[in-house]
């Protein structure tokens, strides 16, 4: 490896460097050597901005160790001390950042991916480092100018502090019953210390941390791998389970009836508190989300905004307009509300509870009031990378000349009388990501047969239902 440019370059397979994070399958296009090559890059992004020092943490993925212990090789070879919290949620190494007093922190996650996935994900300061700055690691291992120095490594453990902090946020009121999920990913070990403080009964499922995965793929927006969750509340008569992906910044959630609150409802849940101790507050969802949020968000008094989906533009969104609560579909939902503005499926856990144990109602009840909806699950459909923006361009001129309600947020979320559709290109996949909602059935085939129209018009194939 390089010392301040005497070394031949570091080239990255392309395929990793995402819109929001660095993701690879190890052993294929993921390396040691990559995330060796990656702290230097990093190093030489914060040295230009004059930091020093870092947070590192990792996830319980078999291959993180390796990868940790590369990366800091390289982060302590460019001069930066580095600050090792250990195994845990990336949430906790968010924490970190916000807490530490360094000038960023870097995370090893696979995230929710397969167990043989790995990547990074990474902070500058208070902000998530995404975008051009990804590229721009790539460009600078390539050309291997990085600084030069001995950093300092030191043992930093911060759970005893950021579970403290999980639990200063609890407004308690009826003791719940709650069957939480840990997936076997990176929240296990906090999530355990956690539900011993608080109130009420609570069910453990898959709180070992296992790199293998073995009960189920740690990612709750598959309603496939929420099936052992909604049998433990089914079985236990509980008030409601609670999931979280393999790094803990995304939350599933199924009622008390046994049925999944997807993030849009979710979010209306967590705004009726937030709206009501800030009137007219600005709370963000992507646009992804149900109509249905954005007129509960306004019939409680708050200010509704659609933004663009991804975790890092959201966190961004929310930091330029002083918004204290956004969510995206996914399941990342966001709290700047006594919080720290980054998405923390622990911290939105504490939260739910806190709402729920002092409602009246269950869950299921509070699910039901909101106004029934039909809608598609997000269809993926596949596009090419050389393609897939132009698709969008073509699709956003023929609209415009019909004369078509349209936000271009992100892609375009067409409005009509019935309902909504969205086409939008993923930053992260060759596809395309499609929705629809509508009142009724009917109105849903409808809206759906425009949009086939619509990628037809391109000469792209909308897939069978």
């Amino acid at each position: 490896m390089s010392e301040g440019g005497s070394a031949i370059g570091h080239r990255f397979d392309p395929t990793i460097l995402r819109e929001y994070d660095i993701r690879g399958i190890v052993g294929e296009t993921l390396r040691e050597a990559d995330a060796e090559a990656l702290g230097r890059a990093y190093a030489t992004i914060l040295t230009e901005h004059g930091g020093r020092s870092v947070a590192v943490g990792r996830d319980g993925r078999l291959s993180s160790p390796a990868l940790e212990a590369a990366l800091i090789e390289g982060l302590v070879a460019s001069g930066i001390d580095v600050k090792r919290i250990g195994l845990g949620p990336t949430p906790m190494l968010y924490f970190a950042g916000h807490t530490l007093g360094v000038d960023g922190a870097l995370m090893v996650t696979g995230s929710h991916n397969p167990a043989n996935h790995n990547g990074f994900k990474l902070m500058l300061g208070r902000r998530s480092l995404f975008g051009d700055d990804i590229k721009r690691l790539g460009a600078i291992a390539a050309g291997a100018s990085f600084p030069r120095g001995l950093g300092q490594v030191e043992q930093r453990p911060v759970k005893e502090a950021y579970l403290a902090r999980l639990l200063a946020d609890f407004r308690g009121g009826r003791p719940l019953r709650v069957a939480w999920d840990a997936g076997n990913g990176a929240t296990g070990e906090v999530l355990q210390r956690l539900v011993a403080k608080l109130p009420g009964e609570h069910v453990l499922l898959n709180a070992t941390i296992d790199g293998n995965f073995p009960a189920h793929h740690p990612d709750p927006t598959e309603p496939k791998n929420l099936v052992q969750l909604q049998d433990a509340v089914a079985r236990g008569k509980l008030d409601l389970g609670i999931a979280f992906d393999g790094d803990g910044d995304r939350i599933g959630v199924v009622d008390n009836e046994g049925q999944i609150l997807w993030g849009d409802q979710l979010l209306v849940v967590l705004a009726r508190e937030v709206i009501a101790e800030r009137p007219g507050a600005q709370i963000i969802a992507d646009v992804k989300a149900s109509q249905v949020l954005f007129d509960e968000i306004a019939r409680m008094g708050g200010t509704p905004l659609m933004w663009r989906t991804g975790h890092s533009l959201i966190k961004a969104k929310m930091a330029e307009t002083g918004a204290p609560l956004a969510g995206e579909m996914s399941g990342h939902i966001f709290f700047a509300d006594r919080y720290y503005g980054f998405d923390d499926a622990l911290y939105a856990a504490v939260r739910l509870l806190g709402v729920l144990s002092g409602a009246g109602d269950s869950l299921a009840t509070i699910r039901k009031r909101l106004p029934a909806v039909v809608n598609t699950p997000e269809i993926r459909i596949p596009c090419a990378d050389q393609r897939k923006f132009a698709v969008i361009e073509e699709v956003k001129d023929r609209l415009r000349r019909d004369g078509a309600t349209v936000s271009e947020i992100d892609g375009v979320r067409v409005k009509t009388p019935e309902g909504w559709w969205l086409l939008r290109a993923s930053n992260t996949q060759a596809v395309l990501v499609a929705r629809a909602e509508a009142a009724d059935r009917a109105g849903l085939q409808r809206l759906t047969a425009q949009l086939a129209a619509q990628l037809k018009a391109s000469g792209v194939a909308f897939p069978e239902p």
